[in-house]
């Protein structure tokens, strides 16, 4: 069972990205203030679930949450600033988005660029351990693999319906085969996940 909060204080929410590993698209996040009283078994760990489950659970935390919101930092931004820095920003963009303003963050991770004003800690694997932060897990995963979904229409090529972006041998062979695409990330590392 996950647990429910790190401290309890002051009001927390957990915050958790989507899509860092990828070669195309943005980097999502999602920031989730969870009720005391929130019940759900099934949550845990995106990467954990099935994209069935990962979907049915996905309005049950819109719906019951305090508040939640998700930040987006696109293929631009992750190639200008790095994919850590980016996926930072796309956090603050889904904290920023909150409409209840939390007391404390809990942030999947190692590492996080502090946000103004609200104490935080880093915890590894907390989309295993804090319900919050599952619940980020899940609605940053499904917000965008919806984005990657609606995109694979107009590029199907590369396949992202099923890849999302990441570089798996089908997306990798599209890239060579046809090029990149506007929404591909040109970073350094990106050519070293190509081959």
């Amino acid at each position: 069972m996950l647990r429910r909060r790190y401290q309890s204080e002051v009001l927390e929410a957990g915050v958790d990205e989507a899509g860092r590993g990828c070669l195309a698209g943005p980097v999502y996040a999602a920031a989730v203030i969870l009720p005391e009283d929130f019940i759900c078994h099934e949550l845990n760990d995106s990467k954990q679930l099935s994209k069935k489950l990962r979907d049915k659970l996905r309005p049950v935390i819109e719906q019951q949450s305090i508040s939640w919101a998700i930040g987006i930092a696109d293929q631009y931004e992750i190639d200008s600033l790095n994919i850590l820095n980016a996926s930072h920003l796309a956090m603050h963009r889904a904290i920023e988005g909150l409409k209840v303003r939390p007391g404390f963050l809990i942030i999947d991770g190692n590492r996080f660029k502090p946000y103004a004003g609200i104490e935080s800690r880093c915890i590894v694997k907390g989309d295993a351990t804090f319900m919050s932060i599952a619940a980020a897990s899940i609605l940053a995963k499904t917000h965008r693999d919806e984005f990657m979904n609606t995109v694979s229409i107009e590029y199907p090529c590369y396949i992202w319906g099923n890849n999302k972006g990441y570089p798996t041998e089908e997306h990798r062979k599209a890239i060579i085969n046809h090029g990149l695409s506007p929404l591909h990330r040109r970073s350094f590392s990106f050519q070293q996940k190509l081959f």
